[in-house]
Parts: structure tokens; C-alpha cells; sequence
């Protein structure tokens, strides 16, 4: 009876192991919200991919690609590009995202700037601290550092 109860934990252990191993390689795991956010990943990947494809395209005020951009032009096209829509302005994609922490941003998320004014620039978050932009006249669109403090993060569901 000894050598039975101590088998007992093993056994269940390597049960569960088993169920496990046999979820994972059938792909029948279920965890709640994880095909969304895997959606939502892969779209978001896909847009940041997409406008850093854009690098060296020219700003244009209004513009939303195929070569010439403003901020939310650019990441107009690039989800448009992804599979999904956006409205046109950064205040009006603002407003159609999930709002993230800083802490929770990951690389795809669109990335508000505001002042007290309102929302007026986004950018995609490429990490590490940085986004694809389109800045201003006079510029291209490119890879840069966030600059300021006065930002909020969106994920486009």
C-alpha cells in the first residue's frame, strides 16, 4: 500500500503532463481571449511590418499611401494593409482602440501623443522605445525614438 501511495502523485503528474502534451501537438488547448489576442498580435505585426516597408516615403499633409503619408495616413495603410480598418485621424483611432499601459504595449500598438489640446500624432511602436512615424512636412517617414512623456498606447482590435 506504501509503494501505491507513493506512485499516486507521479502518476497524476505525468497524467496531466500527458493532457498537456497531447493539447499542445493536437492545437485543442483552450485559454480564454488567447485566439483573440493571437489575432490581434499577428494584425499588429503585420501593420509594423508593413510600415516599416514605408521607410524614406515622403510626409505629405492629408496623404495615406501608397507613397506619401501623414501620421495617421501611415498607420491608416498599414493596417488597412493587415486587415483592418481605421478611422482617418489619430483623435478618431484614438477613440477605436483598446487603451494599453506602457507596461502593456507591445511592438504593433499604435502610440498617441497629446497635449492638452488633444490627441495630435500617432505612430506604430516598434519597441524598445521607439515607432514608425510620419512626422512633419519636410520629412520621411522613419524609425524614431518616443520623444515625450505625453503619450498613450492603443491596441487596434
Amino acid at each position: 500500500m506504501t509503494a501505491r501511495t507513493s506512485t499516486s502523485p507521479l502518476l497524476a503528474r505525468a497524467g496531466v503532463i500527458s493532457f498537456l502534451a497531447l493539447a499542445t501537438v493536437g492545437g485543442t488547448l483552450v485559454v480564454p481571449g488567447a485566439t483573440e489576442d493571437a489575432a490581434a498580435a499577428s494584425t499588429s505585426a503585420s501593420a509594423l511590418r508593413i510600415a516599416a516597408s514605408k521607410k524614406g516615403a515622403p510626409y505629405k499633409y492629408g496623404a495615406s499611401g501608397p507613397y506619401r503619408f501623414d501620421c495617421s495616413g501611415l498607420t491608416l495603410y498599414s493596417f488597412k494593409r493587415a486587415g483592418k480598418r481605421l478611422p482617418r485621424t489619430a483623435a478618431a483611432q484614438y477613440n477605436r482602440t483598446r487603451h494599453l499601459s506602457a507596461s502593456a504595449r507591445r511592438a504593433g500598438d499604435l502610440v498617441f501623443f497629446h497635449s492638452r489640446r488633444g490627441i495630435y500624432h500617432v505612430g506604430i511602436y516598434a519597441g524598445a522605445g521607439k515607432i514608425w512615424h510620419a512626422p512633419k512636412p519636410g520629412t520621411v517617414v522613419r524609425l524614431e525614438r518616443i520623444w515625450s512623456r505625453s503619450v498613450s498606447y492603443g491596441r487596434v482590435r
